[in-house]
């Protein structure tokens, strides 16, 4: 008689996990809220992955026939409480798609750990049986040796663990989730420090193209930079289940720029417990770097057993030779691209010719390319640039990269930044964007940006789940926190906001976007008292080097909303001097706000006009006051806002 396969009852998928017989829906290890219908609606999507499970089976299972309930209503409700608990969305699934008019789908890797029937061991040979006078004798040898096969097959394939208990090890625990540490440099020369800093980043987005695995963003990991805090605490801080830390050295024995080689040493640590699984270290002439990196990423997956697909295979592999020169002057320019500080303008304008430099040695080196388009975008997003002068130049760096590499995610992404900002080509923005996730689910600056497009959309649910998703990418960083609290805010759910941003302020005091970001909030519910409370302290921070570039608008602003209308027309006046041809909009923001509703649309056309970035947010909740006017309807009409 053949024993019955045991089916899984723990269920895995991404950060979460499902266990089936609890009914238990985990994240990260902590338990979420999902009961009733929409964890059997999991539960039965699981047992099925990869398959329509049909709205009718679910109804014959949830709902027996004698059950007297609004079926479809009741369907759609339980699986939009599972959508929300696995922070889903129907529009961009990464979990559970809609089958139109059949059913759904459940579409993310999964790994099921088996939970065998007493006596059954999963792989071991089920014992024969003999009939007649020695059958009892018989069947006992039949079962010893069973029982010794498997044994052979607990230990020589560790199932469950076995071997590990039998020999004194520690289980090696499933790893969905990690970080890459900054490499350390071991040139000796400080000025290689980029050098270093890209190296790490390379491999961050190497790892990000495997969708099955959660990686943390650079801005994240650097902070770890120098430290020596022990591996399971910064994974604890971090939130993932396993580290790489390493070295990387340049050796130019010529000294003239030829036959430039490097050697990068990593190792694969799990978190808990502590222990070390795999080291290895790789010399390559610097013009090969490029598949160095996705051989590394590669043997990482191997190590951890995560499932790649075979798109995601092929995309690792796929590297070419490059200029060695140009490839040092991109990590130049890469590393002036992420500086912060009231230096950032210029930092940005330094890694532009960085890009341009890199291009000119190798016009056909795509990452220069989409570098290039960044760069012009975030000088725009600086003020430095006009719209009508970064934004043409972003776009044809952009299509100029996707030209030499269609699988660049950043290219992608910033070609979604162009439709959506300067050509309000609002659809276009989503193609693009869903693009650049389906090559790199890690790309914190895509989950950002598409949370963006949907808040102004007005699809602040999904916006929502974008933001959280970018944060889970970069668990640390007080700017996405930021950006998360924005997401509420334009959802007006206001309490969510006023958590994120008490956060926020956690992780950096001297943040006047998150103070500034609570007076909005309080002043939006009502909350007089706190306004002016979160007001005198933002005003204590004036003059403070961290303030940003646009520090007198906030200052006019949140005058405006405290009432000090005096006052806010005298920063005002000040900030014109700066923002009247580059931030028409955040000057129409201050009119609105202050109820100077025919300059509030002055300046609002001359945003138009100038195609400026954030005449897209007219659908947050600070333009409510004008929100009923027919020129506000019809200036959302000449930018083809969908309804």
């Amino acid at each position: 008689m053949k024993a019955a396969a045991a089916s899984p009852r723990v269920i895995r998928f991404g950060v979460f996990e499902a266990d089936l017989q609890a009914g238990e829906l985990r994240k990260h290890g902590l338990r979420i809220k999902l009961h009733g219908q929409p964890f059997e609606t999991l539960a039965m999507l699981l047992e099925q992955p990869g398959e329509v499970v049909t709205r009718e089976a679910l109804r014959q299972r949830l709902w027996p026939e004698d059950t007297f309930v609004d079926f479809d209503h009741s369907l759609n409700k339980a699986v939009s409480k599972l959508r929300e608990a696995l922070g889903d969305s129907a529009n961009t699934p990464r979990f559970v798609e809609t089958i139109p008019r059949r059913g759904y789908r459940f579409i993310a890797p999964v790994k099921g750990t088996a939970v065998p029937e007493a006596g059954i061991v999963p792989g071991a040979v089920p014992p024969l049986e003999r009939t007649g006078p020695a059958g009892g004798s018989a069947r006992l040898v039949w079962r010893l040796a069973g029982l010794g096969i498997a044994l052979m097959v607990l230990v020589g394939l560790n199932v469950g663990g076995g071997r590990d208990k039998l020999l004194g090890g520690a289980a090696l625990g499933e790893i969905t989730s990690i970080a890459v540490l900054p490499l350390e440099n071991l040139s000796g020369d400080p000025e290689q420090e980029y050098f270093a800093d890209g190296m790490t980043e390379a491999l961050i987005n190497e790892l990000g193209k495997i969708s099955a695995l959660r990686v943390i963003s650079r801005q994240s990991v650097m902070q770890f930079k120098g430290t020596n805090r022990p591996v399971s605490e910064i994974a604890q801080v971090l939130g993932v289940d396993a580290v790489v830390e390493g070295s990387v050295f340049r050796a130019n024995p010529a000294g003239d720029g030829m036959n430039d080689r490097i050697r990068i040493s990593a190792q694969l640590i799990q978190a808990v417990p502590e222990r070390h699984l795999w080291a290895e270290s790789y010399e390559r002439d610097l013009t090969d770097v490029l598949s160095l990196q996705g051989e590394i990423a590669r043997a990482i997956a191997r190590e951890i057993n995560i499932t790649v697909t075979l798109e995601e295979q092929l995309h690792l592999a796929s590297a070419r030779l490059v200029n060695h020169e140009a490839y040092e002057v991109y990590l130049r320019g890469h590393y002036y691209l992420a500086g912060y500080g009231p230096a950032a303008g210029e930092a940005r304008a330094k890694a532009l010719e960085y890009f341009q430099q890199a291009i000119e040695l190798d016009p056909t080196y795509a990452l220069a390319h989409a570098g290039l388009a960044r760069a012009y975008r975030q000088l725009e997003w600086m003020g430095v640039l006009l719209p009508k002068e970064a934004y043409p130049k972003a776009r044809t760096a952009a299509l100029k990269a996707l030209e030499l590499d269609e699988s660049l995610a950043e290219a992608y992404t910033e070609l979604a930044y162009v439709k959506l900002v300067y050509d309000w080509d609002w659809q276009g923005a989503e193609r693009e964007f869903k693009r650049a996730l389906g090559l790199n689910s890690n790309s914190v600056v895509a989950h950002s940006a598409y949370s963006w497009y949907l808040s102004h959309m007005g699809r602040h649910e999904e916006a929502i789940a974008e933001a959280r998703r970018a944060l889970e990418l970069a668990p640390v960083s007080w700017e996405k926190r930021g950006e998360l609290g924005q997401s509420f805010t334009r959802a007006r759910q206001y309490d969510q906001a006023i958590e994120q941003f008490r956060t926020q302020l956690e992780l950096k005091p001297d943040s006047v976007q998150a103070r500034h970001g609570l007076v909005r909030v309080y002043w939006l519910k009502g909350m007089v008292t706190e306004a002016r409370t979160e007001f005198e302290r933002m005003e204590a921070l004036r003059g403070s080097p961290h303030l940003g570039h646009a520090a007198g608008i906030w200052h006019a602003k949140a005058s405006a909303l405290m009432g000090k209308r005096e006052e806010a027309l005298k920063l005002l006046d000040e900030a014109k001097k700066e923002w009247s041809e580059r931030g028409p909009i955040l000057i129409a923001g201050v009119y609105a706000v202050l109820g100077e509703k025919d300059q509030a649309f002055a300046w609002l056309e001359k945003s138009y006009a100038a195609r400026e970035t954030g005449i897209v947010q007219l659908k947050c909740p600070q333009w409510d006051s004008l929100r009923d006017d027919p020129r506000f309807q019809d200036l959302l009409r000449r930018m083809n806002f969908p309804e």
